[in-house]
């Protein structure tokens, strides 16, 4: 394996082939990047944990439809003061005595209760609970799609980083060459000392770039480390990622616009909180009318423990709040402007997703022209390279034509790896686009 030691600014940096890879470092995957990205990314788990809110305030408001059962047990010691009046024999004033004296008392008892009927406030709101359940679902997997996205995206700029540097690589290795056959040349005598001036110029611009493409790759390892959520080092490399098709790319914009309305887990989320809000609306009409509810309970009562007697009582009660000062008329109102919010919302949304699949669509488009463009470019450049190297060695040409073929192809190199990984971003835009993680 090919290694470079550069000093500069007083910091030393190690340069390596960017197409081997350190026998001590391990090599990620995107798939393994995925899986580590989905079970550790600090936002999925705290959907996660909302999501399971959600369902657990669906319960909540599912327990008032469900028997209320409650038992009780109370001990109590309390006076009894005893007042007697007695009149005195032949007249006059009545006079009185009080008895001080205190006793015990025992109760227990076991009661159950129910909601009979409540013109469905009770299980509108139920309803509307797990409406809103299903709507934090679509929100958990809309967010892991856009954790998807991000990942994806991290992990093409650091294999696009991998690649630009080998590129860079490449590139000093074709200038420490020129440089020693130019050297030679000189020390012949056959070419001048301003040639080696330009190849050493060249050369060390060659060092700078190498150097600046190993910073941009641990760079962009490291925010790769952030989109998948976890705090580690850089000290491994990239994978080259699969060539991930997405389906129907090159097909119908009206039919990827419909399989994204289909899929998209935003969509799908204010449909179910529309939803709801027309649950709770419904349950907020539901105070109109009055609610049926029933009771029992058995008791066990007396003085002593042993002393104890038992009861039964059974009641049905009808609870009607005739007039609340317009409570109920005003919240029904409040409902209804959210669920009209809400809607608009979706309409707009709805607008969002038929921009971004056919940006997405056009871009996936635009990066496969750009590749076969990109990749005639590099290829024409390594052969004006060759001819330039050609005609330098016959004694024809110049250094800065050398130069300039060596920039050429440089650059040309550079763009066939924007290009490839702009193609791959594109497709990362268009499953980001469809709903799809």
């Amino acid at each position: 394996m090919r290694r470079a030691l550069f000093l500069f600014a007083g910091i030393t940096f190690v340069a390596t082939s960017a197409g081997a890879v350190e026998p001590d470092k391990r090599v990620l995957t995107l798939d393994e990047a995925l899986r580590i990205a989905r079970a550790s990314h600090p936002q999925l788990q705290a959907s996660r944990a909302q999501t399971e809110v959600s369902a657990a305030k669906a319960n909540e408001a599912k327990a008032p439809l469900l028997p209320q059962v409650a038992g009780n047990a109370s001990y109590q010691r309390a006076t009894r003061n005893a007042t007697t009046t007695a009149a005195p024999v032949g007249g006059g004033t009545p006079t009185t005595s009080t008895g001080v004296s205190s006793s015990n008392f025992y109760s227990a008892g076991l009661s159950a209760s129910g909601l009979l009927y409540d013109f469905g406030q009770t299980t509108g709101k139920w309803q509307a609970a797990k409406a809103s359940l299903r709507s934090q679902e679509q929100t958990e997997r809309n967010l892991a799609v856009q954790v998807a996205f991000n990942l994806r995206s991290a992990y093409y700029a650091a294999a696009a980083s991998r690649a630009l540097h080998k590129v860079a690589d490449e590139t000093l290795r074709n200038q420490e060459a020129h440089l020693r056959q130019i050297q030679g040349f000189v020390e012949a005598g056959t070419r001048p000392e301003i040639d080696l001036a330009q190849a050493r110029t060249d050369y060390a611009n060659a060092q700078v770039l190498l150097i600046n493409a190993e910073v941009a790759y641990q760079t962009s390892k490291a925010l790769l480390n952030q989109a998948m959520g976890i705090e580690r080092g850089t000290d491994y490399d990239i994978a080259d990622p699969p060539v991930q098709v997405v389906e129907g790319e090159d097909g119908d914009a009206e039919d990827l616009f419909a399989n994204a309305l289909a899929t998209r887990p935003d969509l799908q989320a204010l449909a179910r909180q529309i939803e709801a809000q027309e649950l709770s609306t419904r349950a907020l009409k539901g105070g109109y009318a009055p609610s049926l509810n029933a009771s029992t309970g058995l008791t066990e009562s007396g003085p002593a423990v042993d002393n104890l007697h038992w009861g039964w009582y059974g009641k049905l009660s009808l609870n009607w709040q005739i007039y609340g000062g317009g409570i109920t008329e005003q919240q029904v109102r409040e409902a209804r402007a959210s669920t009209a919010a809400l809607r608009a919302q979706y309409d707009l949304q709805r607008q969002q997703v038929r921009v971004d699949v056919e940006q997405a669509r056009l871009a996936v488009h635009a990066a496969k022209a750009a590749i076969s463009a990109a990749h005639q470019a590099a290829v024409n450049a390594r052969v004006r390279l060759n001819l330039a190297e050609g005609r330098y060695q016959a004694g024809v040409g110049n250094v800065i034509e050398l130069g300039d073929s060596q920039v050429a192809l440089t650059s040309a190199a550079s763009q066939e790896v924007q290009a490839t990984y702009n193609l791959a971003t594109a497709r990362a835009r268009l499953l980001q686009a469809m709903g799809r993680s």
